[in-house]
């Protein structure tokens, strides 16, 4: 049975608020919170390492997605130093996915965790992505 900790809820909601962080400052900010210095993010759309790679991905899906946030769907799931959840992407006035249908981006995040709980990698699996995407 996998075990739950404020560990990884913490890193998640740090995870969180460096995606759904608003201006390039803040990002930066919440990607140094959140991350090792080293850190990693990968995904199908992006393999990058470093706070600076790390808040340009964060950007850019801002300016693909404007006026969305990311939210989590479910419990972090962690054990040891890693820990799994899901997300989608949601209207940030509604939190609802635009136009009442499915999240138009939804996916499931592994991360693992340095030794003060910041994130040494994110491996990133896009469940539904946009047909333009």
């Amino acid at each position: 049975m996998a075990e739950r900790t404020d560990r990884h809820e913490n890193a998640a909601a740090r995870y969180f608020a460096a995606w759904n962080a608003a201006g390039p400052e803040a990002i930066a900010k919440a990607v140094a919170a959140a991350w090792a210095p080293d850190g990693g993010y990968t995904d199908p759309l992006a393999d990058v390492r470093g706070h600076e790679q790390i808040a340009a991905v964060i950007a850019a899906a801002h300016e693909q997605f404007p006026g969305f946030v990311i939210r989590p769907l479910g419990a972090v799931d962690g054990h040891h130093d890693t820990a799994r959840f899901g997300w989608e992407l949601v209207n940030e006035a509604g939190g609802t996915p635009s136009g009442g249908g499915s999240a138009p981006v939804a996916g499931f995040d592994v991360i693992t965790l340095d030794a003060e709980g910041r994130i040494r990698q994110v491996l990133g699996f896009l469940d539904r992505v946009p047909a333009d995407a």
